[in-house]
């Protein structure tokens, strides 16, 4: 076995492309891996039938990688496609250099652009579930199947050893997290409570979301023209008008084929989106490729749980697309889109006309009747101040007479098991329009 390098970025680009198997964005992998600090010397493109089991790629190809490794100095080979621990190990026996595939390179990123507290303990967590499985060579001098007298060790493998205090940091790491939620979760009934809506900005990286953030809020979150520049989640609070006040949540850009590691390390801080009023999806409106990019998005929320939140399209970057500030009705399953520059504010004032106009205090009311075990849901309702009237009936059940604010109830939908339709008008009902959960 070699002995890594303890520094130095000189590296090279290995593309492979698969029959019937999406490849990745070759151009992208490349931004990410600049944005990580490497000095791409290199990229090579491979043709294959399909994935190898041992090394991903051919044999012969892997020792023509290996020799221009040795003759360019390479000390790291980048790899778009996602490696199994096996195959890892065994490209970097051949080419004598670490080899880090996707994951592991956006893992990396997110470790350099971690700064909060919590960001960084899921950033170590998301990196102690991927390198768990990576695991190899225990110390030869710790194995209690070497023998004689002295020689006998601890009774486990190093290896055995390191597993064992991953796993445990790994609980940990899981438990305090567990502990940072909890207490996310109190923030947000406080802004419940205090009938405060949460806009969630969601977007792929680099769409400019924290300089729509910061020109939104006057805040002074970093902002970059490049891939994952902010990752840790800001709260700040936005006046939309001299009655209205939202709260923006910069939340941490998608990309394409997330390492499910990231995903379930930052469900926390996804749930910021998946419990928001309204989700303002920021797209890139120079990006060649935003279609495929907004698809993306919709991807990653559908799997988070917050393809139901109300969204808004913000097309960005209008000053780069050489377009006008302009607006766009939804209609059907189309949200509504709005065209602006986070940069010269062109634009901005329509944004919140738009979020002023989802957030009009339409109310629902009528009866809804209960069943004596939902006892939680009846106090949800009184504690939200919804209830008008309250009477019992023979078998049981509760039956309420409520009027409340539209978006609230569309909230408590989404947070119990209530369905709409188990909301009955009556002829004294506030204002009544077509909810859905």
């Amino acid at each position: 076995m070699f002995e890594r390098p303890k520094s130095g970025e000189r590296a090279l680009v290995l593309h492979p492309v698969f029959h019937d198997i999406d490849a990745c964005d070759v151009h992208e992998f490349i931004e990410l891996a600049v944005s990580a600090g490497a000095d791409i010397q290199q990229t090579v493109q491979v043709q294959r039938g399909r994935p190898e089991s041992r090394l991903l790629v051919g044999r012969g190809k892997v020792e023509e990688l290996a020799e221009t490794v040795r003759e360019e100095q390479i000390e790291l080979v980048l790899v778009s496609h996602r490696l199994s621990p096996s195959q890892e190990r065994n490209l970097e026996k051949i080419l004598k250099c670490r080899v880090l595939d996707r994951s592991g390179l956006i893992l990396d990123i997110f470790a350099q652009r971690a700064r909060s507290f919590e960001g960084k303990l899921q950033v170590e967590l998301a990196q102690l579930r991927h390198l768990s499985p990576r695991l190899v060579r225990g110390w030869t001098h710790l194995e209690r199947q070497k023998g004689g007298i002295g020689l006998r060790g601890p009774g486990e493998t190093q290896l055995e050893t390191d597993r064992r205090l991953v796993r445990q940091r790994i609980s940990r790491l899981t438990a305090r997290l567990k502990k940072v939620d909890s207490q996310r979760e109190l923030g947000r009934r406080n802004r419940v409570r205090n009938d405060i809506p949460t806009v969630a900005l969601v977007g792929y990286t680099n769409a400019g979301k924290s300089t729509l953030f910061n020109k939104l809020t006057d805040a002074s979150v970093y902002a970059a023209d490049q891939l994952f520049a902010t990752l840790d989640p800001t709260l700040r609070r936005w006046a939309l008008d001299d009655h209205t006040d939202v709260v923006l949540a910069d939340t941490v850009g998608f990309v394409s084929d997330l390492p499910h590691e990231l995903v379930a390390a930052f469900k926390a801080t996804l749930t910021e989106t998946r419990e928001a009023d309204v989700i303002l999806h920021v797209i890139d409106a120079s990006d060649p490729e935003r279609a495929l990019r907004e698809q993306q998005v919709n991807q990653v929320l559908e799997d988070i749980g917050a393809r139901h939140v109300p969204q808004i399209r913000v097309y960005n970057k209008i000053d780069l697309a050489g377009l006008l500030a302009h607006a766009s009705a939804g209609d059907g399953d189309q949200s509504p889109s709005i065209w602006v520059s986070a940069l010269t504010g062109s634009g901005i004032e329509l944004l919140t006309l738009e979020l002023l106009n989802q957030f009009k205090q339409a109310h629902v009311g009528g009866r809804l009747r209960l069943k004596p075990d939902e006892g939680a849901l009846r106090a949800r309702l009184f504690e939200a101040g919804a209830v008008t009237d309250e009477s019992f009936e023979d078998n049981g059940d509760i039956c309420l007479t409520i009027d409340m604010a539209e978006r609230d109830f569309l909230r408590l939908c989404r947070q119990t098991s209530l369905a709409s339709d188990r909301l009955e008008p009556t002829a004294q009902a506030s204002v009544t329009s077509a909810v859905r959960c």
